[in-house]
């Protein structure tokens, strides 16, 4: 029987895996390549087992494995016609278990590499022993081939990306190849830099299971190494750690925000590094796959368009750089201008990653994960998600430290040299004249004026229309509204409830009632807006959000609101500005309650098909009102028109040529903002 874990069926989707785990790397900073780092990093893992998580056999764990250089001297003597090191790339390939299937997925990977201009030299059985892991590992285990490919380039950035192409493209074929067991299919890594062994293991398997690890020719300047606990989810060969170039302990809690996101933005993606080729690297984000899979893809993505790694992770993960941060002016201008078109990634984070020449970590700005190193008088430094994963004598130990909220650990083992938080971003938020774009694009809404009526307050008889209209009840009026009135805060309440479920309930229920929050409760600590301010923040923004891939003054040209929460003063703001590159419109949210069934669908097509001709004349901005609504016209729920537009213009490729903003007497619990928020306002 062949298992790669539960298919998406019922409540479940693999699209909510998360990790919560063990990571750690060992490396030399002066670059020096030699075996007993590889046995230092699997020293690291097998002491994080605890992290780890195992099936009651005592065989099967949640996934682990190891990040390193390629070992050259290695595979030297296992095929004959490689190039030299950095020449030709390499990576272990998961196949199907039956031999045609596996022959197939092999043929086409030999014909997307010969369609990029390169050749496959060579392939190679990876050595396992079988017999390590457990029946349920043993029953999802893919079949393992290493490949090598090689062209005629010398320029190592050249083949690094054309790897990255022919695996991009790969991935989506075989996604819709007619093979039943295309499931088992996974690329790890295939760079000319790095290679990643892991698998559905437990950490004291890893280098039981895979003999080159302990193979003495297997050299290393760094071994990175992760240990997977999976919250609350299935575990699987392809979803253990390390990704290509990271590893993640935590969670992403923004995580279907942000794929939806990046689906949308990939419809303006041009780069200047892949030309034509960049279609072929789209999705960005592999379907099915953990939280942090989808972190790694979005961090590539970055990195070989040509942010540096420590870039794209403070595009990523930005530290909190609000007003009472002592960060400097000029990195706090860098992190806004980013801000107007990358969300943060938000959610308990600790990462490591290394490229094969850089090594390092990074921690969210809350610090709610462990990050403890360790550097030596003779250059090694270990990091690891907690004290004690290697052991040295006090008289060796240079320096031991902590990694703080937000900040980077930094390692260039061709410079031979660890660089400092402060330097590493200096290089980085000086390279462009961040402040200056913000302050010559960035429109504040509170400096703009109002040239148009504001909308007045109703009277009593319009005020209970309306109530009804939206479905109010006495328990909203009394028991959220007017508590908010008195004291300007939402009234507090447990965090139980034992109210039925809405699609169980008998009684007419509004849209935002069938939605609950979706996290890891148990391994996310609660966040406090009053004690936490120094990383929360209200502010966004709102506008057209041009190519994620490249940097012009032109990418701030936003809107910066305070908060997200409009007064019917700076709606109307927005509403009344004449600027051409600011123009907005309205577009009725409600539908005739006299005509025939299926008014309501009619009215969704309409507006999908309205906003579409308005954004094609140059509206950068869509306010979708049901303010419209009266005895003849039935409000559509604020969240159906929100999302569904939202979708609709990510299909249509015209998400980021306009923003979103809700004029709604629907709303009155945070959880419908909230909601709002997450579906496209």
């Amino acid at each position: 029987m062949i298992s790669r874990g539960p298919v998406n069926e019922g409540l479940y989707s693999r699209d909510y895996e998360h990790d919560s785990c063990g990571i750690g790397f060992v490396a030399h900073i002066k670059g020096e390549q030699s075996h007993d780092i590889v046995l230092r990093g699997l020293d690291v893992l097998e002491r994080m087992e605890h992290r780890g998580a195992e099936s009651a056999d005592n065989r099967t764990g949640d996934g682990a494995g190891i990040l390193m250089q390629i070992p050259h001297a290695l595979y030297r003597e296992e095929i004959a016609a490689l190039p030299e090191s950095g020449r030709y790339g390499t990576g272990i390939i998961f196949l199907p278990r039956d031999t045609g299937q596996a022959g197939r997925c092999m043929e086409e990977f030999e014909r997307v590499t010969v369609e990029e201009g390169l050749r496959v030299i060579g392939w190679r059985e990876v050595p396992v022993v079988g017999s390590v892991p457990g029946e349920i590992s043993r029953a999802s285990e893919p079949s393992m081939r290493q490949v090598f490919i090689a062209g005629d380039t010398t320029d190592r950035a050249v083949l690094e990306r054309k790897l990255f192409i022919i695996r991009k493209s790969i991935e989506r074929r075989i996604r819709i190849a007619p093979l039943s067991e295309k499931g088992l299919f996974y690329i790890p890594s295939l760079s000319t830099r790095t290679i990643v062994y892991k698998g559905m293991l437990m950490p004291n398997q890893v280098r039981r299971y895979f003999p080159d690890l302990v193979d003495s020719r297997t050299a290393s300047a760094v071994a990175l190494v992760h240990s997977r606990f999976s919250t609350n989810t299935f575990p699987s060969c392809d979803l253990a750690q390390p990704f290509r170039l990271l590893a993640h302990n935590g969670e992403i809690n923004t995580i279907k925000g942000n794929r939806f996101w990046m689906s949308a933005r990939e419809s303006s993606f041009e780069s200047p590094e892949f030309g034509d080729d960049i279609r072929k690297i789209i999705p960005v984000i592999e379907p099915g796959k953990s939280d942090s899979a989808s972190f790694d893809n979005a961090l590539e993505m970055l990195y070989f368009t040509g942010r540096s790694l420590p870039h794209a992770l403070m595009m990523m993960i930005p530290e909190s750089w609000n007003e009472k941060n002592p960060i400097p002016e000029e990195l706090k201008y860098f992190y806004e201008y980013h801000s107007t078109f990358m969300e943060p990634w938000d959610g308990p984070a600790s990462m490591v990653f290394c490229d094969g020449r850089y090594v390092g970590g990074t921690l969210d700005r809350n610090g709610l994960r462990p990050s403890r190193y360790v550097i030596t008088k003779d250059d090694l430094i270990v990091m690891g998600s907690e004290v004690g994963v290697q052991t040295f004598p006090p008289e060796k130990i240079e320096y031991k430290g902590r990694l703080m909220p937000g900040k980077l650990l930094f390692v260039d083992m061709e410079q031979g040299r660890i660089i400092p938080d402060e330097e590493v971003k200096r290089g980085i938020y000086t390279r462009k004249p961040y402040r200056l774009w913000v302050q010559l694009n960035r429109r504040d809404l509170d400096d703009m004026e109002v040239r148009g009526e504001i909308s007045v307050a109703m009277n009593d008889e319009a005020l209970h229309r309306t109530q009804l209209l939206h479905g109010y009840t006495r328990e909203d009026i009394e028991d959220i509204i007017l508590p908010m009135v008195e004291s300007a805060q939402e009234p507090t309440g447990s965090m139980g409830t034992d109210t039925p479920l809405a699609v169980f309930s008998d009684s007419p229920q509004r849209l935002f009632n069938y939605f609950k929050q979706c996290f890891a409760q148990v391994t996310n600590p609660a966040i406090d807006p009053i004690r936490e301010e120094l990383v929360m923040t209200l502010t966004s923004y709102i506008g057209v959000q041009r190519n994620l891939l490249a940097e012009t003054p032109e990418h701030c040209r936003m809107i910066k609101l305070k908060e997200p929460v409009f007064t019917n003063r700076n709606l109307e703001k927005i509403r009344s500005n004449e600027d051409p590159e600011y123009r907005s419109a309205t577009l009725p949210i409600v539908f005739p309650v006299t005509t025939a069934p299926g008014g309501l669908k009619r009215a969704m097509d309409g507006l999908f098909a309205k906003a579409d001709e308005l954004i094609d004349e140059g509206c950068r901005y869509l306010i979708l009102s049901d303010r419209t609504a009266d005895g003849e016209h039935a409000p559509i729920p604020s969240l159906l028109a929100c999302a569904g537009l939202h979708h609709h213009l990510i299909r249509s490729r015209k998400r980021t040529q306009v923003g979103l903003i809700i004029e709604t007497a629907e709303t009155r619990e945070v959880m419908h903002y909230a909601l709002l928020f997450g579906y496209g306002a």
